[in-house]
Parts: structure tokens; C-alpha cells; sequence
């Protein structure tokens, strides 16, 4: 059953009973009332029957109300003590019970009301105990009967109970109707949202929002439920360019990757055929193949880096970063002895992975230290932004500035050199995975700039080293 069509239920079921119990107490009230007064008038009269002259009820002489008071009982009855009743002729005579012969006879001198019927009709009756003067002059102990008609009160009552009946059902079907309009009403957000999500399942299109029609319950449901969309979509697109990178690395690689597998090939398929070489060809031959080799393992060592950097850092820990670039430094000076290194290392602390910014510093300087010329001087600095390396070559062609950092990219500068073109794009990995970024210019007096900005914290003057990177500092 539809959630509206509940709801309607519910409204009718609460409305029915609050009416029935409404009309119950209503009726009940007009009856105690209506009867209420019957029963007073009968009190009344009995009353002035025991303020009267006994000696009258021998010739029936009854005291009667006013005509204001409600006027005299029609139905009148004496009962002797023996069990006689006697009536104005022509009146209809009333039932004798038990309780009035025991009223007549002495045994209960109460006053006592009853409801009766006789030849149909609905009477209500007071019994009350009264002296009976016979023909003879004896007096003995009698009752009394008195009644007056309930015909006119069961219709009231009866109409009445007719008009509750239809106002209950009346009420019930209005809030029924009512109840499922409202319904409809509050629910259509919900309704959206079904259709909404419907929509998405079936064409997968997230760029659907509900609109949001007020500030309660439901339209609180309709905001998250556009936010959980927003994010969804978010995460769709990432997911999309994620699958988009890897598969444009996948290409990439490949053909990157043809090349020294296709020269060595072609090299070996050269020393395989046999033919007479000379000592001086096989020995080119052979180092083509160790270059390329070379070239082939730096590559896929970069690709499974890069592999590798795209999960999330699960063990991070306190780096000592001017350790890091410290050690680096010293890698750089070794691999190339004809470039000065200067640095200027502040302490400070990166919350990271030394083994993976070791192999981005390392990257930048080897980077600096290809396109600086033999003589001159590559510039490092340590401080509370990251690090800053300047090298004194020829700069970066502004063209090739915004793309430096993409996987396979080869500047003008770099075009003819050996490398894989994934250097740089390891560094821009690392640094964002670390929370930072990394930028590229050329100075103003020559030579390029490269700065990876971190998030970093002071260090202690005395570092202790990193247990599985000696030599690699941390913090305190």
C-alpha cells in the first residue's frame, strides 16, 4: 500500500475514534439529562404525595405537579400490602413487581426507580411507600406506583444517535479525503526523490537535483540527498579521470616502452644471424643493448613508482625534510662532480613517506643537474615552505612550462637526452600525495626554478636518523 494511502488511513482511524468517543460522551450526557428529568418530576410528585393527605388515596385524590413542574404522572397505581393494585378506571393498569409488594407490605420503605413496559410502552416508574385508608376507615401499609411515558426521550435519543452515526462516518471519510490530500502534499519531495532515484539507476545521470520546497524533515532529505549526489558525481569524475590517466599511462607506456624493446630486438636479432661483425661492431652493438637495457629498467622503475603513488600513504611519519634533501645533496654531488651544489637547510618536518620525497628531491636534482651547465652552481634551499632547487642553465621553454609535470611529457630542452619523461611527474605525484603541490618557472637572471610547497612543522637542531634510510634525519 502507497505510504499516502497509509497516512489517509491513519488520519480516518484517528478521527473515527476521536469522534466516537466524542459522540459516546455526548449521548450519554443527552440521555442522563432527558431521563434526569423524568426522574425528577417523579421525585417531585412523590414528594408532594408525602406531604398530602394519605386519606385522599382512598378516592385516588393524587397531588399533581404544576403544569411548570412537568404536571402529574399519567400512570397511576396503588398496591395494597397484600398484593391488590388498584387504578383509575380506565387507566392502564401497571406490572406489580416484587419490589413494590415488598414496598405495600412494610419490608422497604425506600423510594425506588425502574423502567417498565406495558402494552408497549416504554414507561419509567418510582415506587414509594404510602398509608392506604380503606372503605372502612382501617389504615394499612401500600405502595404506590407512579409513571411517566419514555416515548418522547427514546426519540430524542434515537434521533440523536442517528445524527452521530452519520457525523462519525462523515467525519471519517472527510479526513480520509483530507488526510491523503495533505499526504500528497508533504510526500511529493519523497515521490521526487523515488523518481529521482529511479532515473539515475536507469540512465546512470547524476547531474539530477530535487528541488527543495521548505526547511522541515523532508526538505532537509532533499538537500542531503542533492549532497549525496554532488559527491557521488564527484567521486564518478574522479573515478572517470583516474581510469582516464591510467589508461593514457597505459598507452603512453607502451610506447615508450616500444622503443628499447624494439632496438634490442633488433640488436640481438643482428648478433643472432651469424653474419661476420667486427670485434669493434659487436662491441657497439653490445653497448647499445646495455644502454638500452638501462633505459628499459630506469623506465619501468619509474612506471611501478608511479603505480605505487597512486595509493594512499597508510604509514606516515615524522620526516626530518632537510635530512632528506641533505642526503640527496650528496647523491647529486657524487653523480655529478662537475656542478656545485650550495645549500641552505633549515629544520623542519614533514608527516610522510621518506622513502618516496628522497625519490622526488632526487628527481629535481637530477633534473637540475642535466640541464645546468659543468662549472656552475645549483642552488638548494630548505625552509618552512618545502624545498627550492635553482639550477644556471638555459631555463624552460615557456611553452613547455605548463606541461613539465605530465607523464611522458619532453620539453624542447630534453628532446634528444636519455630519460623517460615520468621525473617530474613523480615529483607532482609525490608532493600532492604529501598535501603540497609543485611549481616550475624560469628566474630572471637565467636558469629554472623548481619549488615543491609542504605542509611542515619545525624541527630539532639534532635530528635522530630514519631506521630504514640512514643518513635520512626526522623529527624529534
Amino acid at each position: 500500500m502507497p505510504l499516502n494511502r497509509r497516512l489517509a488511513w491513519v488520519a480516518a482511524v484517528a478521527v473515527g475514534v476521536a469522534i466516537l468517543l466524542v459522540s459516546i460522551v455526548c449521548y450519554m450526557v443527552v440521555k442522563s439529562q432527558l431521563r434526569g428529568q423524568v426522574d425528577n418530576a417523579l421525585r417531585a410528585q412523590a414528594t408532594l404525595l408525602e406531604q398530602g393527605d394519605p386519606h385522599a388515596l382512598g378516592s385516588y385524590d393524587v397531588p399533581s405537579l404544576p403544569a411548570n413542574a412537568g404536571g402529574p404522572a399519567p400512570y397511576v397505581e396503588i398496591v395494597a400490602s397484600y398484593g391488590a393494585a388498584t387504578s383509575e378506571p380506565g387507566d392502564v393498569p401497571l406490572p406489580v413487581t416484587a419490589t413494590a409488594t415488598a414496598v405495600a407490605q412494610g419490608r422497604d420503605r425506600g423510594v425506588f426507580l425502574s423502567d417498565v413496559t406495558v402494552d408497549g410502552s416504554h414507561l419509567r416508574e418510582i415506587t414509594v411507600p404510602v398509608t392506604v385508608t380503606s372503605s372502612s376507615g382501617s389504615e394499612t401499609s401500600g405502595a404506590i406506583e407512579l409513571a411517566r411515558p419514555l416515548g418522547q426521550v427514546d426519540h430524542v435519543l434515537s434521533n440523536l444517535r442517528l445524527i452521530l452515526i452519520l457525523l462519525c462516518g462523515v467525519g471519517v471519510a472527510l479526513a480520509a479525503m483530507l488526510g491523503r490530500l495533505a499526504a500528497s502534499r508533504v510526500l511529493a519531495p519523497l515521490a521526487e526523490v523515488a523518481q529521482a532515484a529511479e532515473h539515475i539507476s536507469e540512465t546512470e545521470d547524476l547531474t539530477t537535483r530535487i528541488q527543495v520546497r521548505a526547511d522541515d524533515e523532508v526538505g532537509q532529505l532533499a538537500t542531503r540527498f542533492n549532497s549525496m549526489l554532488d559527491r557521488l558525481e564527484s567521486s564518478r569524475e574522479a573515478v572517470d579521470e583516474s581510469v582516464r590517466a591510467q589508461r593514457q599511462l597505459v598507452a603512453d607506456a607502451s610506447h615508450e616502452l616500444r622503443t628499447p624493446v624494439t632496438s634490442l630486438r633488433t640488436n640481438v636479432e643482428v648478433l643472432l644471424d651469424g653474419g661476420a661483425l667486427s670485434d669493434e661492431d659487436r662491441e657497439r652493438l653490445l653497448s647499445d643493448m646495455v644502454e638500452q637495457s638501462e633505459e628499459l629498467s630506469a623506465l619501468v622503475g619509474d612506471l611501478i613508482e608511479l603505480a605505487r603513488g597512486d595509493q594512499p600513504i597508510e604509514s606516515a611519519d615524522d620526516v626530518r625534510l632537510d635530512g632528506i634533501v641533505e642526503e640527496a645533496v650528496d647523491r647529486a654531488r657524487r653523480n655529478a662532480p662537475d656542478i656545485t651544489f650550495e645549500t641552505e637547510l633549515e629544520p623542519v618536518v614533514v608527516d610522510g613517506v621518506a622513502e618516496r620525497l628522497l625519490r622526488a628531491v632526487n628527481n629535481l636534482l637530477d633534473n637540475a643537474s642535466r640541464h645546468t651547465h659543468p662549472g656552475t652552481t645549483v642552488e638548494v634551499r630548505v625552509d618552512a615552505s618545502g624545498v627550492r632547487i635553482r639550477d644556471h642553465g638555459d631555463g624552460v621553454d615557456p611553452q613547455d612550462l605548463p606541461h613539465v609535470f605530465d607523464r611522458f611529457y619532453r620539453g624542447v630542452n630534453s628532446r634528444g637526452r636519455q630519460g623517460s619523461g615520468l621525473g617530474l611527474a613523480i615529483v607532482r605525484q609525490v608532493a600532492e600525495q604529501h598535501g603540497g603541490s609543485v611549481t616550475a618557472r624560469n628566474a630572471p637572471d637565467g636558469g629554472a626554478v623548481f619549488e615543491i610547497s609542504l605542509p611542515t612543522t619545525p624541527g630539532s637542531p639534532a635530528p635522530t636518523m630514519v631506521e630504514d634510510l640512514p643518513g635520512v634525519p626526522v623529527g624529534p
